[in-house]
């Protein structure tokens, strides 16, 4: 696999790393769901470089994630929203902070709780079958290679095709 071309390959995972899979990027991501919008509150927040941050923005919004929408005229400045496509990155990067709660907080514990508006009660993010509802564990969980498999990748011993249903949320 070559880094540049992760896009290209057979492969949600690294389809995905190929567009969210630096540590600005996913920062920048983090801000978006924070409501920051303007280049200098990205800046601000997160004391990267302007350089590195337009590069970074350029790239969220040539992928879809970002929309760059005008704001001011004189000068021409830019906010950027995120797209539905960068929206349903959402439960993404709850798993990635729910994981740091969990595994790197200090004894202070958590930066930040998160309140689901529509009950009022803070909440864990948990990751369920769409099918049964059932959360979901790794040891519980097998694959099967997919209509968009090289037929080389495929885990399953010769003879044995996959017999696996398309989810409903896939349809």
């Amino acid at each position: 696999m070559k880094w540049d071309a992760l896009e290209e390959e057979p492969c949600s995972l690294a389809r995905t790393i190929g567009v969210i899979g630096d540590r600005w990027s996913l920062l920048i991501l983090r801000e978006c769901f924070l409501r920051t919008r303007r280049f200098e509150g990205f800046q601000s927040a997160l004391g990267i470089t302007r350089h590195l941050l337009a590069e970074r923005l350029k790239k969220l919004v040539r992928q879809g994630v970002l929309r760059r929408i005008p704001y001011q005229e004189s000068p021409k400045r830019h906010e950027y929203i995120l797209t539905q496509k960068g929206l349903d990155l959402y439960p993404v990067m709850m798993a990635l902070v729910h994981w740091g709660d969990t595994h790197m907080v200090d004894e202070r514990g958590r930066p930040l709780l998160h309140e689901h508006r529509k009950c009022g009660k803070m909440f864990d993010p948990v990751m369920v079958c769409s099918e049964c509802g059932e959360p979901l564990l790794a040891k519980e969980v097998h694959t099967h290679p997919g209509p968009g498999a090289r037929p080389a990748s495929a885990k399953l011993p010769a003879g044995k095709p996959a017999k696996a249903k398309t989810p409903k949320h896939a349809t």
